[in-house]
């Protein structure tokens, strides 16, 4: 079998996981599906330019469709909050009972825990620093958001640490997933008012999910689009694709240097001509001189 789709089902078997995570980070979340296969590594892509003011960005993530049996990918995107002072928590797959259990993300007053998955752009997988509100406005923070060609005001800039060593695991827990557990902090959040997810949001998630393309049986873990400047918007100026740099085993591939092409090797200077040698002329023998004619002896 590789799914279930009993919330009540999987939050009884949840509960006595030999694993589990707090029983805070699970009151944040409905449970909804439990798989046996492991989600493949996330995809790196670039962020596209925020489009406006008051958006947020909101990390993208595996889901599972079960009549396909495949996880899809749910692109990326910016969105807005449902409301002022809110901000997202990322949904996140976590390990349980010999399955693989989607927590579904959500609004709330503070950052929850999500499973300490590096989603990058400020999501390094403890809380949020890619901006905060103010006075019921959004600060962003320019070091993590893209954000150019638009009229922001209300930007900062604050250098964040960058793990060089992350990898794409896009798991908790079980064989090769992400180490971490709650913090005191996560599970105050989880203890918080929440607010589901836009109807935008989940509009971009059903679009996703009848997009073919977005099958990992069929990008093999690299969609086409990974990213989007908006909500359902997976055509067009702002699309980010997925860089080719994913391995399978949950690392980041290195891309592979390009080989230089072969110098051609210098052609061989045609051989000068030798100087033709003149054949020695033979010098001409000299003359025999007459010898003086003998005087007649007999003369007196």
């Amino acid at each position: 079998m590789r799914i279930l789709r009993s919330s009540a089902l999987a939050l009884m078997l949840s509960a006595c996981s030999a694993i589990a995570l707090s029983a805070a980070a699970h009151a944040q979340v409905s449970i909804s599906i439990r798989v046996d296969i492991a989600p493949p590594p996330l995809p790196i892509y670039e962020q596209p330019p925020i489009p406006g003011d008051g958006y947020l960005w909101v990390p993208g993530y595996w889901a599972w469709d079960a009549p396909q049996d495949d996880y899809y990918w749910v692109p990326a995107t910016w969105a807005l909050a449902p409301q002022p002072e809110l901000l997202w928590t990322p949904g996140y797959w976590g390990w349980g009972d010999g399955f693989y259990v989607f927590y579904e993300g959500y609004w709330g007053p503070h950052v929850g825990f999500y499973g300490g998955i590096d989603y990058g752009y400020g999501y390094g997988g403890r809380g949020y620093q890619g901006g905060h509100w103010r006075h019921g406005a959004f600060f962003y923070n320019r070091a993590v958001n893209n954000i150019i060609n638009v009229n922001i005001k209300n930007v900062y800039e604050q250098k964040i640490v960058v793990n060089t060593k992350a990898n794409a695991i896009s798991y908790n827990g079980g064989k090769g997933g992400v180490e971490a557990r709650p913090t005191p902090q996560e599970q105050a959040a989880a203890k918080e008012r929440h607010v589901e997810a836009t109807d935008a949001q989940k509009q971009h998630a059903e679009a996703a999910s009848k997009n073919r393309d977005l099958f990992l049986k069929a990008n093999h873990g690299e969609p086409p689009v990974a990213a989007t400047p908006r909500p359902g918007v997976f055509e067009g100026e702002g699309v980010s694709h997925a860089a080719p740099a994913t391995k399978m085993n949950g690392e980041a591939a290195k891309p592979e240097p390009k080989a230089e092409a072969a110098k051609p090797e210098p052609k061989a200077e045609a051989a000068k001509p030798q100087p033709k040698v003149e054949a020695a002329k033979p010098k001409p023998e000299p003359k025999p001189t007459a010898e003086p004619k003998a005087e007649d002896e007999t003369k007196p």
